[in-house]
């Protein structure tokens, strides 16, 4: 098992990694709109924090070596449903290959984001 780790994407908020690698698989953990550099979430509404929550994921999957194609799932939290379009026009642009997707509303995110996005990418 390996650790994924960059400076590039926020630093984990608590005892997780950014991302583990076994098995021929990343799984990264769900990545919230922090603007790395600042360490506080994006300002604007969900558009601009779906963008900076895709960014951060880029990062990962650069650190891991890889791109958004190797991503086969996504799990993506919304703190309102109603946001599901909004943040689909987003995410479209970074998830070209179209990979197998669960998303739904959740109660809260940390930090009071928007959305977070989880991904598991192939090697």
């Amino acid at each position: 098992m390996n650790y994924i780790e960059t400076k590039n994407a926020p630093a984990a908020i608590g005892p997780y990694s950014q991302a583990v690698v076994t098995g021929g698989l990343l799984y990264a953990s769900g990545q919230i709109p922090i603007v790395p550099s600042a360490g506080d979430i994006a300002e604007g509404g969900i558009t601009v924090q779906t963008d900076q929550a895709c960014r951060n994921v880029g990062e990962i999957l650069k650190a891991a070596g890889l791109s958004f194609e190797k991503v086969v799932k996504t799990t993506c939290f919304l703190a309102d449903i109603k946001d599901f379009a909004a943040f689909n026009e987003v995410y479209e642009k970074y998830f070209v290959s179209k990979p197998a997707r669960s998303c739904v509303e959740v109660g809260a995110l940390p930090k009071g984001a928007l959305c977070e996005i989880e991904v598991v990418a192939e090697l």
